[in-house]
C-alpha cells in the first residue's frame, strides 16, 4: 500500500484514524459532513439525521475529531463541524496503490 513502511507514529495515528472510520455510525455521520463539499454542518442537522440521542452523537463526533477527520466550532448555542481535507488525502494516499510512498503518516497541524 505505501512504497516505505509507516514510522511508528504514523502506524499509531493511520491505525487511530480507521478505528474511527471502523463504526458505521461514524461513517455515516463523516459522509454527512463531507456531502456539504467544504461546507460546514450544524450538530442539530446531525443529530436529526440518526434515531440516535444527543450525547450518542456527540460520543461519535467526539471520535472523529479524536482522529484529526473533523474539527468544529462553537457559535453560540450550536457547534458546527467540518471535514479536515488535509486528513481524508492522507488516507486516500495512503490507500492508493499507485501513489508515492508516505512513510511518515503524521497528523496534519491543527489551528
Amino acid at each position: 500500500m505505501v512504497g516505505e513502511a509507516l514510522t511508528p507514529r504514523g502506524a499509531a495515528d493511520l491505525a487511530r484514524t480507521f478505528k474511527a472510520l471502523g463504526d458505521p455510525v461514524r461513517l455515516r455521520v463523516l459522509s454527512l459532513i463531507a456531502a456539504r463539499n467544504g461546507g460546514e454542518v450544524c450538530v442539530c442537522e446531525i443529530t436529526d439525521a440518526f434515531d440516535l440521542t444527543g450525547p450518542t452523537i456527540s460520543y461519535h463526533l467526539k471520535q472523529l475529531r479524536g482522529a484529526g477527520l473533523v474539527d468544529c466550532q462553537r457559535r453560540g448555542t450550536w457547534v458546527y463541524y467540518w471535514i479536515v481535507p488535509a486528513k481524508l488525502a492522507g488516507l486516500s494516499q495512503f490507500l492508493d496503490p499507485t501513489s508515492p510512498g508516505i512513510a511518515s503518516f503524521e497528523p496534519a497541524a491543527q489551528g
